[in-house]
């Protein structure tokens, strides 16, 4: 199994804290947060009774992001989350998630495929930047699965940031330009 395919193993000490067993540091819950945006699967256990803790801190993660005022559910879909609990046996909540978030991610793939593909549209000028920023698009809408995005209003990095959405937008002026020169 390749290294990216093996969920990231942490550990909790008795202590609360947790430790990446890849790095040999402690970590926090930002951390982990970020390992998951960037795509990596994570796996955190209790260093004594060997229990997998990982459901309890990611909903913690959310949990946190949420109090913090930025809106990672819509009020609609944590009163659904709850009233899904209240059915014997789970409902059919779980398994309705599961399969939204594999078939977006399934979408994402087969969109970046074919943005990627030889098609007629690669030999427009500026079809590269077009490319960066759908996929920057992509990132941004997608949220926490795919990196980069709080869920907040506003992306994570502050003026790093800024300067490449500013870069964007002039490679889009660019583009139209080039477009409308070609009409």
């Amino acid at each position: 199994m390749a290294e990216q395919e093996k969920p990231l193993l942490i550990k909790r000490y008795a202590s609360r804290r947790l430790y990446n067993t890849e790095t040999s540091d402690y970590v926090t819950l930002e951390d982990i947060a970020g390992f998951i945006r960037e795509g990596r699967e994570v796996q955190i256990v209790d260093l004594k009774t060997g229990d997998d803790l990982t459901r309890q801190y990611l909903l913690q993660i959310i949990a946190e992001h949420e109090s913090r005022g930025e809106n990672v559910l819509p009020v609609d879909v944590l009163n659904d989350l709850v009233r899904s609990y209240m059915v014997p046996g789970g409902g059919v909540m779980p398994h309705f998630l599961q399969s939204s978030f594999d078939m977006l991610r399934e979408s994402q793939e087969k969109m970046m495929e074919n943005m990627s593909a030889i098609n007629p549209m690669a030999q427009i000028p500026g079809f590269e930047a077009m490319k960066a920023q759908q996929e920057a698009f992509l990132k941004a809408m997608t949220g926490g699965f795919s990196g980069g995005w709080t869920g907040g209003g506003a992306p994570e990095g502050g003026a790093a940031e800024e300067d490449d959405l500013d870069k964007i937008k002039q490679q889009l002026a660019e583009l139209q330009a080039k477009l409308s020169k070609l009409s």
